[in-house]
């Protein structure tokens, strides 16, 4: 079995995405944070793009880096015993991967929203997340993404539904309220025990910190 090196940021969605997969799978491995305002040398020189996630695999043929959380999740699934994440039909595990779209959307979009400078910006934010997730409604399946069983999508989208947790303490968005089945699928995605060990449990606090030296109008909301 190779030896497999998550390289992260103790706060980046798209790094749980990758250890949520891993935890799914049951497969040991090694996660070794770093700060992304001072990378360093040897970090860039494995990533391509001076972003994180990486995945190192290490194994008798050599070693090798994958870059990008959805390509490295779709190789756990298919290289890594345990649960198959990704459905067997051919149609059906296209659906999904256009999904992982729609995710990288909404992540866009909620990081608008907690990094927002202002009222205005704020908002308009606000209601772009919502229409994302008026696309989902439909086609949450429920409690997970496609029923009963846990997916890739779950483990994609689980990230950045994450962040309501920090934004709901602060101001109510009220963008769950025509989407019932999404905040469903919310609180199904943040009881999950691979979701919850996606992060340190310093979690909160430190995307407070890194949003106060933003001076986002989130943390001001309430005030």
């Amino acid at each position: 079995m190779p030896r497999l090196t998550l390289i992260s940021h103790e706060i980046c969605p798209y790094v749980q995405r990758a250890a949520i997969t891993l935890a799914e799978k049951g497969v040991p491995f090694e996660r070794v944070d770093i700060d992304l305002t001072n990378k360093p040398a040897w970090f860039l020189e494995l990533s391509p793009l001076g972003k994180v996630p990486l995945l190192k695999v290490e194994g008798d043929a050599g070693e090798a880096v994958l870059f990008e959380s959805v390509p490295i999740c779709e190789y756990l699934d298919e290289t890594q015993a345990g649960p198959r994440l990704h459905p067997a039909d051919p149609l059906e595990r296209a659906r999904h991967r256009a999904w992982f779209e729609v995710a990288g959307g909404l992540f866009g979009d909620i990081w608008r929203l907690v990094t927002a400078p202002d009222r205005a910006a704020f908002t308009a934010a606000r209601d772009e997340v919502e229409k994302k997730l008026l696309l989902l409604e439909p086609a949450i399946a429920g409690p997970y993404f496609r029923g009963a069983d846990f997916s890739l999508v779950d483990a994609v989208f689980a990230p950045g539904l994450r962040y309501f947790e920090v934004i709901d303490a602060h101001v109510d968005t009220r963008v769950f309220a025509r989407t019932p089945k999404v905040a469903a699928w919310r609180r199904h995605l943040a009881a999950r025990p691979s979701v919850r060990a996606a992060v340190r449990p310093d979690y909160a606090d430190s995307l407070r910190r890194m949003l106060a030296a933003k001076d986002a109008y989130l943390l001001r909301a309430d005030a």
